[in-house]
């Protein structure tokens, strides 16, 4: 008989879920433990398996639809039972005039399967939503009718019909309006989406939050990069990035300054002696910071290695909850996207989190000469209620010295 598939356990305290992307639809074959469906919680996106081989039998619950832990969202029949689907109530009868008159006896169509949404790659989704198309007008050319990316930016290159002329009336119409390019697209707030906003009001509700400024010439950092890129990425089969350089300068900013490696809660202040570093990573269901633990005990190669692993799992929504759970202080580097400055928000009950920008050439003076560096800004976001500006300030200088002098981080100085 159907095995019901249910919404899994998917964290502590976590009661209701949404129903994300269905990776297999009604009739698909399905591998035993291969992933059926995206279940998505206020804190992380986690996959249902699939208990046995076989095929999808019913869907019960589209994508966007909420459900509750333990509910069954549909049916799996296995490949080698023989019972059907699910039992459907048997269908009235009625009569169907035909156009020559006579009348013939039929029975009323069950409503159609709810139609699930095509599997959209990333970088698909991407451009069709730069050009305001929906996924499900798409045809997939990939496997499993996957839309891709070329699917997509094959069907941005074809002009859209113009719209049938609205029927003329005295009144403006909405299909009038439709002609000018004013639709409206809506889109259900996935739950981490939520959780994002609902954290982000609170840091700024309730810490006092400000943010100091430093910049930091990059040449030396780059010097090594260029120097030894080939022999890491051959020893450790993980390329040298910038990001490694500034987590092993946090701790040693944060050894210097603990208030920003500490937590406001009241009546204390709570101060680490272990530096767990958030590191902002793009996903496919939105920005996540998994956290890299004892990030004082890890080498260069560990730090890139640990990075690119949560990279790489972020894109595939695989990272897990508890990954994404407990750091003491957060690192986002804006700057792959472009961003030359900015404000970043803290993480609460974080007290700090560290900004990184893009690298410019810029005309800095230099031994009473004006000379062309590569240049980065650092913002440093802090809560003003236990980290004072002069804590900041030598916090980010702290950062800024160690980064511009990389011997500083073997010598511990």
């Amino acid at each position: 008989m159907p095995i019901e598939l249910k919404v899994p356990e998917v964290g502590e305290s976590i009661t209701e879920v949404m129903i994300g992307t269905w990776k297999k639809r009604e009739g698909d074959a399905v591998a035993a433990d291969e992933s059926v469906v995206e279940i998505e919680s206020d804190k992380a996106t986690v996959e249902l398996p699939a208990p046995a081989a076989g095929t999808i039998a019913k869907v019960l619950k589209g994508s966007g639809e909420r459900a509750v832990v333990g509910e069954v969202i549909g049916y799996l029949e296995p490949a080698a039972a023989g019972a059907a689907v699910p039992p459907q109530p048997p269908q009235p009868t009625v009569d169907v005039k035909r156009a020559d008159g006579r009348t013939t006896i039929g029975s009323v169509q069950p409503p159609a399967a709810p139609v699930m949404p095509p599997r959209v790659m990333p970088a698909a989704a991407r451009v069709l939503g730069e050009a305001a198309i929906a996924a499900d007008a798409v045809a997939g050319t990939g496997p499993g009718g996957r839309v891709t990316k070329s699917d997509a930016v094959a069907a941005t290159a074809v002009p859209a019909k113009p719209p049938a002329a609205a029927p003329v009336v005295a009144a403006p119409s909405v299909a009038g309006a439709a002609r000018g390019g004013r639709e409206e697209r809506y889109q259900l707030i996935s739950p981490i989406r939520q959780r994002i906003a609902e954290r982000l009001v609170e840091a700024q509700q309730q810490a006092a939050l400000l943010t100091t400024f430093n910049d930091c010439d990059m040449s030396a950092v780059m010097a090594l990069r260029s120097k030894f890129k080939d022999t890491f990425q051959e020893r450790y089969g993980v390329k040298l990035g910038f990001m490694s350089f500034f987590v092993r300068a946090a701790v040693e900013a944060l050894r210097a300054v603990p208030q920003v490696n500490a937590e406001y809660r009241e009546p204390h202040i709570v101060f680490r002696d272990y530096y767990d570093i958030g590191i902002a990573v793009g996903g496919g269901k939105g920005l996540v910071v998994p956290v890299i633990r004892n990030a004082e005990l890890l080498s260069f190669a560990q730090v890139e290695q640990t990075i690119g692993d949560f990279a790489r799992r972020a894109a595939e929504n695989k990272v897990k909850l508890e990954e994404l759970q407990g750091g003491t202080f957060t690192i986002s580097n804006g700057g792959v996207y472009g961003s030359m400055l900015s404000t970043p928000i803290i993480n609460p009950p974080q007290s700090g989190i560290l900004g990184l920008h893009s690298i410019q050439d810029r005309p800095v003076a230099l031994n009473g000469q004006v000379v062309i560096r590569p240049m980065m800004y650092l913002a440093l976001t802090y809560d003003h209620r236990l980290v004072d500006g002069r804590e900041a300030v030598t916090f980010l200088k702290r950062i800024k010295d160690t980064i511009e002098d990389p011997s500083r981080l073997m010598l511990e100085v």
